[in-house]
């Protein structure tokens, strides 16, 4: 082993501070990231499922349709 005691090794040389602080921001940052990234799929789940909940409930709408690119490209060749 490196390092003669576990005192020795947290010191590491008189650096210890400065290497255990970059290991805690870096896994501070990695928890953060997982903790954001979860959040976000939860709110993105729970947008789209009242999104459905929305379109289903909606009544049909009668001759009313939103013209798509084939419907539009094909009016603009007549």
């Amino acid at each position: 082993m490196a390092f003669s005691s576990f005192a020795a090794f947290l010191a590491m040389g008189g650096h210890g501070p400065y290497v255990w602080a970059a290991w805690g921001v870096t896994a501070l940052l990695m928890i953060a990231c997982v903790w954001h990234a979860r959040i976000e799929r939860r709110l993105l789940i729970r947008s789209l499922t009242r999104r459905t909940r929305r379109e289903k409930m909606r009544p049909p709408q009668s001759g009313k349709t939103a013209p798509n690119s084939l419907q539009a490209s094909q009016a603009d060749d007549t």
